[in-house]
């Protein structure tokens, strides 16, 4: 199944939605340092014959791909919405929503997948998003040039009210996810967005979670299998505080889903990178002057990591630290914060250590994008196999 992504990044919905069975045909992504990390891993590592477009996706062409795409997917740019930016939404340049949905219109996916940060669900924010979705559902409705986008909104309402049954349109869902429910070693919460063109009647629903933080507790206090895992001695496995305790007591039953992975989980088999050993891992290096400061503490070493962020003036600090036990805290490399993303030991970022952790900090984690993946390709395989029946 074909697939145009926008808004690529570093590559990780991408190659998760590959692991999912989808080929990317195009991927658009306008900043170059990315762009390599695309080249070296999809068209290198992969050898996937993928056109690359270093380009802001205004100046595409996407007509030559009507009607014979299956999916497209993107993130687009999280500033305008994130928590921690400047929360300009609709003012925000960078509010790249209306040309992602100008693609839909143009090359007329059977669906889409898009995702951005948890702060687009803001009260300030549920108008306009309000919005997005319904230009989702009905592209074909365009805004005119002396239309604001709450006269176009209120026009939305009415075709939507109204019934109408022609032109493109999609069935749009959405839901807010957190990747740590799926098996990423993270907490990292996302809106994502999924729509099928009216003519796929098949049923489909987000993945439940196969994870769960009751799991975590159980295999920590119930039966300490998480410890023996480690092989964590008796005397150096720490104590469960009263709150985990008063917890684990009102469990009615015994968790069935698997439980949450933990940072300590993720950075199995990889050596301190202040040893010489971590020279000979690639995206392994140390990287000097982390410190805490006020709500930025660091990761627990047993539990999922904080949200990696990539930050708009380089990395924030405390959001890409490993916190020890003794207080102390030092940086993520790339490799660590990678596989805190699920990317691959093979998957190579080769910009600097701030650009790396800056893309590695705006990726949706693989192993996200291949569940949800994984559901949407069922989805369009079962219409496949409706249509080759009838």
């Amino acid at each position: 199944m074909k697939t145009i992504e926008l808004f690529a990044g570093g590559g990780g919905l991408a190659l998760g939605l590959h692991n999912a069975g989808f080929s990317p045909v195009a991927i658009v992504e306008r900043d170059a340092d990315s762009c390599q990390t695309l080249r070296d891993n999809l068209q290198g590592s992969m050898n996937i014959g993928v056109r690359m477009f270093e380009e802001d996706i205004r100046k595409v062409n996407f007509t030559d791909w009507q009607d014979q795409i299956d999916l497209v997917s993107g993130g687009p740019p999280c500033q305008p919405f994130s928590i921690g930016g400047k929360h300009k939404g609709y003012r925000d340049g960078r509010d790249m929503f209306p040309h992602a949905i100008n693609v839909v219109r143009t090359v007329r996916p059977k669906a889409f997948i898009f995702e951005n940060v948890r702060g687009l669900l803001r009260k300030s924010f549920s108008k306009y998003f309000s919005y997005i979705l319904l230009q989702m559902n009905y592209p074909d409705v365009l805004r005119n040039d002396a239309e604001s986008w709450t006269d176009h909104l209120a026009r939305l309402e009415e075709h939507h009210t109204a019934g109408v049954e022609f032109g493109l349109r999609y069935r749009v869902v959405f839901q807010k996810v957190n990747a740590a429910d799926f098996g990423v070693p993270q907490q990292r919460e996302r809106v994502v967005m999924v729509g099928f063109r009216w003519d796929i009647h098949e049923p489909w629903s987000f993945p439940r979670a196969t994870h769960s933080e009751d799991a975590l507790e159980a295999a920590k206090w119930t039966n300490q299998t998480y410890w023996d895992e480690h092989h964590i001695p008796l005397a150096m496995r720490p104590q469960p505080s009263r709150e985990t305790l008063w917890r684990i007591e009102r469990m009615e039953d015994q968790p069935f889903a698997a439980r949450w992975r933990t940072v300590r989980d993720a950075l199995v088999g990889l050596p301190d990178p202040k040893s010489p050993e971590a020279l000979c891992i690639t995206n392994h290096k140390y990287q000097a002057g982390a410190r805490k400061y006020h709500g930025h503490t660091g990761s627990s070493l047993d539990f999922p990591a904080k949200t990696l962020k990539a930050g708009d003036h380089g990395v924030p600090g405390g959001e890409n630290m490993l916190a020890h036990a003794n207080g102390r805290v030092r940086y993520f490399t790339v490799r660590e914060s990678a596989r805190l993303q699920t990317f691959p030991d093979w998957y190579s970022f080769s910009s600097s250590w701030t650009e790396s952790m800056r893309q590695v900090g705006n990726a949706v984690p693989v192993t996200l994008a291949r569940v949800i993946g994984t559901s949407v390709a069922q989805t369009l395989r079962a219409h496949e196999q409706h249509l080759a029946a009838n």
